[in-house]
Order: structure tokens, then sequence, then C-alpha cells
């Protein structure tokens, strides 16, 4: 009763029933412009930062895959060129010792020459020598057997070739004494 006696008073706790009418439809309206406008609009902004979000993404993994793929083409080429280095190095060395050899081939060619060249001019200064001592030792025989003798040997000698008969002995027994020393 206490409710009915206070008719004319507005409990506060009970909301008046036109305002319950007036907040629902201020409630419709509001969800109605919102689901209309405004929710559309949030979607397609956060559609838009996930896809800008996942697009950065996919480019980051598509820029790293790329930066991967050229660090490994880098390191192929890195191996390639020091491969190539290597190659050329080993090749200059084959160069070298090649050369080399062909100097040294040739220095020993040119050092045989010189060698048998000097053997040749030592062969025939021997030879030589050998001639200009025989004809020395020759008449140096002559004399010497013409004064034992007394008389002059030198015609007969020449013309019986005595003198080249003892030389050649000599020379034959100097040859002999030789071949037995180097034995």
């Amino acid at each position: 009763m206490l409710i009915y006696a206070a008719e004319g008073e507005h409990n506060p706790i009970i909301p008046i029933w036109q305002e319950i009418v007036v907040g629902l439809i201020a409630f419709g309206i509001l969800c109605f412009v919102l689901m209309k406008f405004v929710f559309p609009r949030m979607e397609e902004t956060f559609r838009a930062r996930v896809d800008a979000i996942e697009g950065g993404i996919k480019r980051a993994e598509e820029a790293q895959a790329e930066a991967n793929q050229l660090l490994q083409q880098y390191k192929e080429q890195l191996a390639e060129a020091r491969t190539e280095a290597a190659r050329i190095r080993d090749e200059a060395r084959a160069d070298a010792t090649g050369i080399r050899e062909d100097i040294l081939a040739k220095a020993r060619e040119e050092s045989d020459r010189i060698i048998a060249a000097g053997r040749e001019a030592l062969q025939t200064e021997r030879q030589t020598i050998v001639r200009q001592l025989r004809a020395e030792i020759g008449s140096l025989a002559v004399d010497l057997a013409g004064r034992i003798v007394g008389e002059s040997l030198e015609e007969e000698a020449r013309r019986r070739g005595t003198v080249e008969r003892f030389l050649e002995e000599i020379g034959d027994g100097d040859a002999a004494a030789g071949a037995a020393g180097r034995r």
C-alpha cells in the first residue's frame, strides 16, 4: 500500500516506462547506425591493417628469402673465385717451373757447348803444341846425334824419316804410359 500511497512521487528504483521506451528506441537507433555505418568501416580498417601487417610480413619473408638467395650466390661466386685463383696460382707455378726448366736446359746446353768448344780449342792447341814440339825435338835430336857422331845427319834424317819414326815411338810409349796411369 505504500506503493500506491506515493503515487504522486516516483520511486527511484523502478524506472519510468516512458524512459525505458525512449532508451530502447535510442539504443536501437544507435545500434542501427553503428552496424550500418561504423562497424563496416572499422572492419575495413582492421582488414586493411591485417593485410598491411600480413603483406609486410610476406614482403619481409620474400626480402629475407631473396637476401638469403643473394648471400648463397655471393658465397658460390666467392668459392668459384677462390677456386679460379687457386687454379691460376697453380698454372703460374707450373709455368714458372716450366720456364725455369727451359732456362736450366738452355743454360746446360750453352754450358755443354762452351765446354765442348773449350775442349776442342784445347785439343787443337795441344795438337799444335805437339807438332811444334815434335819439330823442335826432331831438330834437336838430329843436332844432338850429329854432335855425337860428328857428322851432319840432317839430310839423312829427312830422307829416311828417322825422326818421325822416333817421335811416333815416343808418342806410342806416352799413350801406353798414359793409359796405364789412368787404370
